[in-house]
């Protein structure tokens, strides 16, 4: 693991406002009202406002949370990466500083999926229920081929100089994506994806996804919670630009399988396939798919 430091966050955000915790300025918008709360968990390289869309739909029937970690986003800097135990006691703190009853509908995207799973081992008395949006499982290197194992899509992953150069692309690909968002809220988040501190920070999380997932190998599986796993099948352009269309093919078929057996280990689970949009950007293209499974958790998690 590294021990760098991000640069300092932009600070002040269009929407939300900070907590500190321990010592920190943390970031976060609330929204809506009611019970069980949903807590959005970003990716690598991903901040809360990114689901902002997501979040509106949710705060129609409950309140919907999204923060950002320490060191990513509008949040103060951070040593980085960090341990789903450190991002987990975080946020616990963050949402009862800020009076957020639980237990909690945890919504995870990629990266996010290692943090909620932490979350759940250390709480698990927080957690109602959990929406899995194409994130982090601790037992990837089963499902997958050598050339996509979590130590092999290190190496494949872009460089800084690369992730630079790419800088006028990801702009571009942000305001498409971002199109629908209020205008403040779309330029201060196409803003941060084409910052410095985007490119160490996302580079410093992704590098720890090895380590993520021997630590939590040690601990519990997820609690028996309902439990929605959506499974993108998709192009990805990141990853078609970076792996070919056989090891894509394997990659999709491997997680199809092992989201499947995660959601059979619990009572009330279900695994969701989408196959008209890709990892990075279904969160965007199909917010409806997501609020929707969203609901579906919270309305199982009221009933149980």
């Amino acid at each position: 693991m590294t021990n760098e430091s991000t640069s300092t966050a932009p600070l002040h955000p269009p929407v939300g406002g900070f907590q500190e915790v321990d010592g920190r300025r943390l970031y976060l918008h609330r929204q809506g009202t009611g019970g069980p709360a949903v807590v959005l968990l970003p990716g690598a390289s991903a901040i809360g406002l990114d689901y902002f869309g997501v979040q509106q739909g949710v705060a129609q029937f409950t309140t919907a949370v999204v923060y950002d970690r320490g060191g990513t986003g509008f949040s103060d800097e951070a040593a980085l990466p960090r341990t789903a135990a450190e991002v987990a006691g975080e946020l616990r703190e963050l949402l009862r500083a800020q009076g957020v009853p639980g237990p909690y509908v945890l919504v995870a995207h990629s990266l996010g999926g290692a943090y909620a799973h932490g979350f759940a081992q250390r709480y698990p008395q927080d957690v109602a229920g959990l929406v899995w949006l194409d994130a982090f499982h601790r037992d990837w290197d089963d499902y997958m081929p050598a050339e996509a194992s979590l130590a092999a899509t290190l190496r494949l992953s872009p460089t800084e100089e690369q992730l630079r150069q790419a800088l006028p692309a990801i702009r571009q690909l942000c305001e498409e994506l971002l199109v629908d968002y209020p205008a403040d809220v779309r330029d201060a988040v196409t803003e941060y994806h084409v910052s410095e501190r985007w490119i160490h920070a996302g580079i410093a999380e992704r590098a720890s996804m090895p380590e993520l997932a021997v630590e939590l190998r040690a601990g519990a599986d997820l609690p028996d919670v309902p439990l929605i796993a959506l499974t993108p099948l998709g192009v990805d352009p990141g990853q078609q630009a970076l792996m070919s269309e056989e090891l894509l093919q394997a990659m999709h078929d491997g997680k199809t399988r092992l989201y499947a057996d995660m959601v059979a280990r619990v009572s009330n689970g279900e695994q969701r396939l989408l196959a008209d949009t890709g990892h990075s950007q279904f969160v965007f293209e199909r917010t409806d798919v997501v609020v929707r499974a969203i609901r579906d958790v919270v309305d199982r998690a009221g009933r149980a």
